[in-house]
């Protein structure tokens, strides 16, 4: 079982050392819990790999505390970053950028460019403070599997690991990824998105492209699967809903809007009508599908666009591929 320390000074600064010395910490911030390493530290960025079972090609993000500590890791810093992190630092916006040659490739997935943002969770922000660098950190689970916003989650994932420690600061507030955008581009391009908006995105550099990534590139989690349960997970209409319950031989979850009734041996996991509240249940929801004893699950697919819907749009689309 990991180890898991409450939000107060001497758990930061404790923390702090390990990354200092090397070692690998999961922490909270308002989107999901972080699994990180000093950026610069090739060989424990390598270590976050091998405990997450991730995949080399896919990069991490860098955390940092402003842009004074972004700028020493990337080539150029472009108006376009200046606008962003003005408008939306600290908080869930992460900007792509070419990498200065000093960042090491293990920290971006091989490649030549560097995904960067500034957490708004003051335990995230207390950390990056102790530390005095950048930390570098996917999502805290299996690589895959879906992502953390709860420290007790993290432990769940991670019980074959008793030296890790987690800091606990509680519930995401946010729950979901933080959107992607990659300013080497021609046209600003949104690679994943979350909880900072297209829209929002636009009012501030103008044209901004929006990617269907089916593949993994340079942003974090666009394989075409991934945040995925366990069991099996289908996504459907509204409407048919209680066709593949009457269809389903064995017992299923199902994550469906309030309101919707669901005859035993089937559970539901009742979500909100509002996108931001969905959106912050999300993956609570799909890990309690996952532990309800049922043989798969069954998501009612919201009917909703704009804003937080296409953020929650895009994960369900990977959970269920």
């Amino acid at each position: 079982m990991p180890i898991v320390l409450p939000y107060d000074p001497d758990s930061v600064n404790y923390a702090a050392g390990e990354l200092r010395s090397g070692g690998i910490v999961a922490f909270a911030t308002e989107t999901v819990y972080g699994l990180g390493a000093r950026t610069m530290d090739a060989q424990a960025i390598t270590g976050v790999f091998a405990l997450k079972r991730r995949p080399a090609e896919n990069p991490l993000i860098a955390h940092v505390l402003d842009v004074a500590s972004a700028r020493p890791l990337v080539a150029k810093w472009p108006r376009a970053a200046s606008r962003l992190a003005n408008a939306c630092w600290p908080g869930p916006l992460t900007i792509i950028l070419h990498k200065a040659d000093a960042v090491p490739l293990a920290a971006t997935g091989g490649r030549e460019t560097i995904a960067i943002r500034s957490p708004r969770h003051p335990l995230a922000r207390a950390l990056l403070h102790a530390v005095g660098a950048p930390i570098s950190a996917p999502s805290a689970n299996r690589s895959g599997q879906v992502s953390p916003t709860t420290a007790e989650h993290v432990a769940t994932d991670f019980l074959d690991e008793p030296e890790l420690l987690i800091l606990d600061g509680g519930p995401c507030t946010l729950g979901i990824e933080s959107t992607v955008i990659d300013l080497t581009t021609r046209v600003p391009l949104v690679r994943r998105p979350g909880s900072v908006t297209v829209e929002q995105l636009r009012e501030l550099l103008g044209r901004v492209d929006v990617e269907h990534a089916t593949a993994q590139g340079s942003s974090p989690g666009t394989a075409a699967r991934h945040y995925a349960p366990l069991h099996p997970a289908v996504l459907v209409d509204g409407h048919l809903v209680q066709r593949a319950l009457d269809a389903s031989p064995e017992p299923a979850a199902v994550i469906a809007f309030e309101g919707r009734v669901v005859s035993p041996p089937h559970q539901l996991v009742a979500m909100p009508r509002d996108g931001e509240q969905y959106a912050a249940l999300l993956y609570g929801a799909l890990r309690r599908a996952d532990s309800s004893g049922c043989a798969r699950i069954i998501i009612e697919r919201p009917d909703q666009s704009g804003g937080a819907w296409d953020a929650v749009a895009d994960r369900l689309a990977r959970a269920t591929a």
